[in-house]
């Protein structure tokens, strides 16, 4: 009888937006009157920009002439994707990359999991608490880990505390570790790091032979102009830090999927006699042999995400759900909610009323409310006491979700 991978016994109950999936169903079957209004999962709810869908449409029209008709691409991603993104993301910000240091893909969720596949299993891991799920169940699921304990740490994993007292910035690990998982802007705090802190981070990686996965899928959403939008603004980074990016929030692609990696050259790993290798060439390897890229017709809108007119009809969306996070942050502010967040990044992380768990709050908030976010503690156990709403809805609908939880905390 063929044996199962028993590691994905280690997780811990289920993955956590399932669960709020599973919660949130069965209150709907039993208040089918009930008008739900989801902050929880930051999926996104405007259509997408014209001059982007225009491009996907054009793009499948191609698809229907001979002279046009495109197959197969390269699995790496389009040059004209990739040297676009280039040009009008990195080089304004002072990054010079190349064509080959940057992979299109379906979705940097994926690309947080795959990563692992290009490196050793001994390493050792240090991640963020609380984190999004994925990174800390990826390196459960491949063994790199033993059993969880009764706060839900993972035996192998160095887990670096966020919380109040550090402004939900980890501290540097004391001791060494070999993989660094950062998200800034952050999920689900969404607080920002500035290039001071980055620095520090930087140094440590280099100075410990260490590799920086730097998860920037909010980068679109920074209104501080002081604050970076990629690792690689920071001197240094491109010899230690790997770059994820996704067009989900940015261009609302959560439906159409496409994302990216940028493995710099010069990040190197070592081999078991002791060598220098690149990791760049290790994931161009891994991205040839286990994916035949994104399709043609999303590689077309994504590009148009960065036309002249495609960039303002999306920086307006952008805009929107900033607002969003505006009205919801400063609408708890105002029932004596303590919030975090919600100024250069499309989440708002509050601390639960009267030390309520977080999971009790979801549950208050989903029957007395008919509000869904996201229990902190579902994203670990620094979560606890603490919970995430997103901006992400329609501009009515997040109204009416503060003012219903206005009236319920009063």
């Amino acid at each position: 009888m063929a044996k199962i991978n028993d590691n994905y016994l280690k997780l811990k109950a289920g993955y956590l937006f399932p669960e709020i999936g599973r919660r949130v169903r069965a209150f709907a079957e039993a208040n089918p009157t009930a008008k739900v209004i989801r902050l929880g999962i930051g999926d996104v709810t405007r259509p997408l920009a014209p001059a982007v869908l225009k491009a996907f449409h054009d793009a499948v029209d191609d698809l229907a002439t001979t002279e046009r008709f495109a197959g197969y691409g390269p699995e790496q991603g389009y040059d004209w994707l990739i040297d676009t993104i280039i040009e009008k993301s990195y080089t304004p910000r002072g990054v010079e990359l190349k064509t080959s240091e940057m992979f299109i893909s379906d979705g940097s969720k994926c690309d947080c999991a795959n990563i692992l596949d290009i490196f050793a299993m001994d390493n050792v891991v240090a991640i963020g608490d609380p984190v999004y799920p994925v990174y800390n169940d990826t390196n459960v699921m491949i063994g790199r880990t033993g059993e969880a304990d009764e706060k839900g740490y993972y035996q192998g994993v160095v887990y670096l505390p966020c919380n109040e007292a550090n402004g939900f910035i980890p501290a540097l690990p004391t001791g060494k570790v070999d993989i660094i998982y950062l998200c800034f802007p952050n999920n689900p705090t969404g607080v920002v790091a500035d290039k001071a802190e980055l620095k520090r981070w930087v140094d440590y990686a280099i100075a410990n032979d260490a590799v920086i996965f730097f998860d920037a899928a909010y980068e679109a959403f920074i209104t501080d102009p002081a604050i970076p939008h990629s690792i690689y603004e920071i001197e240094g980074a491109k010899q230690c830090a790997i770059e994820f990016r996704s067009f989900s929030k940015t261009a609302g692609f959560t439906g159409v999927r496409c994302g990216l990696v940028v493995v710099p050259e010069e990040v190197m790993g070592t081999t078991p006699s002791g060598e220098k290798y690149s990791f760049n060439k290790l994931w161009l390897r891994r991205t040839t042999t286990k994916f035949n890229g994104a399709s043609y017709p999303v590689q077309r809108a994504a590009a148009a995400v960065y036309s002249e007119q495609g960039w303002q009809q999306t920086k307006e969306i952008i805009d929107y759900y900033m607002e969003n996070a505006r009205i919801i942050r400063e609408g708890l502010t105002e029932a004596g909610v303590t919030i975090f967040g919600g100024v250069n990044a499309p989440y708002i992380w509050l601390k639960t009323p009267a030390g309520m768990t977080s999971w009790d709050f979801f549950d208050k908030l989903l029957t007395e409310c008919h509000v869904v976010g996201t229990p902190g503690s579902g994203f670990g156990p620094s979560g606890e006491g603490y919970f995430r709403l997103s901006a992400f809805g329609n501009r009515d609908n997040v109204v009416e979700a503060v003012e219903r939880i206005k009236k319920n905390l009063k």
